[in-house]
């Protein structure tokens, strides 16, 4: 996120910073820029575009497209062709992420971002890579903000959602703080419903505050990484860091069925990592762009973690994370819709059908005696119905995707 005063979607440490900034000095080779590229394509709304290449073979490799655009809204587009060692990208300023891309596997479609940036020097960061940071400059000065109904629209619901963020992570203390309880009693039965109920609260906002690092850690150390801390799983499992988190808790549970003091202190590590973002959440400031670039990493979190059946690999309820992802996505283009039904009722037409499309499909699967109110994701299921989840997810992900430079060019 880029404004004025630069007021951080999220922030990191100021060790993190200096860490990267050491790392860009020493880097010579890797993270391959084309110099050829000497400015931006600019599209016919006055986007500048900036594409992202992600290349394997005998090392992993980052191309950016051009180092240096003018003011304005920029859309980095990040297409990952053969690098199974590079699974996400950042856009970096001074101690903050203002944009970023996970979860980019070789072959899969190209995902993008949309910001707008004031002149100044900015990172890209290509974790992995042999050369993991690209200087980015930024030239000139951002047009003044629009004064248009539309746009004034789209700043007050961006202020209203931060509200909801809040009140997401303060339920999410509640529930978490609930789950702890059940497991220090020692009733599994109660834990393994108490578990289910605390889920869905991080997974409708993970992509608004997964970017947290501790005092004093790197972002390359998953020790301080909160968003490691609270949600890692199996596939992403660092060893020397270990277990923790909702996954961690949800192995005992569900997969070895018993509570052993290891479960309580995992509980209690837990609780006490989201209540650390609690305090953090009110730091964060969100633009338009950020709503709808939110909204899109969610649906990506549904294509690439649920629909597989990764996410909840021991409990089986993807289905109730799944269905989070999408309420946490709903609700960001709710705070965005009235302003959008200005700009371009055909698109937001477009999204609040594919939206109903969308949840209609979920409600087959609900069962309210079931653990989240789903039916577990069972191999058969997902064997059935992914396909199906799949291509209606990616049918609402094709108008959302054009959302962010709609917005951020009001």
């Amino acid at each position: 996120m880029q404004s004025s005063d630069l007021r951080p979607r999220r922030a990191r440490s100021l060790v993190t910073v200096a860490a990267l900034a050491a790392a860009t000095a020493l880097a010579l080779a890797g993270c391959a820029t084309n110099t050829s590229a000497s400015s931006a394509s600019t599209s016919s709304s006055g986007v500048n575009k900036v594409a992202i290449t992600l290349t394997g073979g005998g090392s992993d490799a980052c191309a950016v497209s051009t180092t240096s655009v003018p003011a304005g809204p920029v859309t980095f587009t990040v297409t990952n062709k053969s690098s199974t060692g590079i699974s996400e990208v950042e856009l970096l300023q001074d101690q903050k992420i203002l944009g970023e891309k996970e979860n980019l596997a070789p072959g899969l479609a190209a995902a993008s971002f949309t910001v707008t940036l004031g002149g100044g020097k900015y990172q890209v960061y290509c974790p992995n890579a042999s050369k993991e940071l690209t200087d980015f400059t930024v030239t000139g000065k951002a047009a003044s903000a629009s004064n248009s109904s539309a746009a004034t629209l789209l700043k007050t619901g961006s202020k209203q959602y931060a509200t909801y963020v809040d009140d997401q992570v303060s339920t999410m203390v509640d529930t978490t703080t609930a789950l702890q309880t059940a497991i220090d009693s020692g009733d599994l039965t109660a834990a393994q419903t108490a578990y289910a109920k605390a889920r869905p609260y991080y997974e409708r906002i993970e992509s608004d505050v997964d970017g947290f690092i501790k005092p004093g850690f790197k972002a390359t150390d998953n020790s301080g990484n909160l968003d490691y801390l609270i949600d890692m799983r199996a596939s992403n499992l660092d060893p020397a860091v270990g277990w923790h988190g909702y996954h961690a808790v949800e192995r005992d549970l569900f997969q070895a069925g018993a509570i052993t003091d290891s479960t309580k202190s995992l509980a209690a590590e837990l609780t006490a990592n989201v209540t650390e973002l609690k305090k953090l959440a009110p730091t964060l400031s969100y633009k338009p762009e950020d709503l709808a670039n939110g909204a899109a990493s969610l649906l990506e979190e549904v294509q690439s973690e649920k629909v597989t059946g990764e996410e909840e690999a021991f409990s089986h309820i993807d289905l109730v994370d799944l269905a989070a992802n999408v309420e946490g996505a709903e609700e960001a283009f709710a705070y965005l819709r009235p302003g959008l039904t200005k700009l371009d009722p055909t698109l937001t037409k477009s999204i609040v059908a594919q939206f109903q499309a969308t949840d209609a499909l979920l409600d087959k699967y609900r069962d309210a005696n079931a653990l989240g109110g789903y039916v577990s994701y069972t191999d058969a299921l997902k064997a059935s119905d992914a396909n199906t989840l799949s291509q209606q997810v990616q049918a609402l992900q094709d108008p959302l995707s054009q959302l962010a430079e709609k917005v951020a060019t009001a």
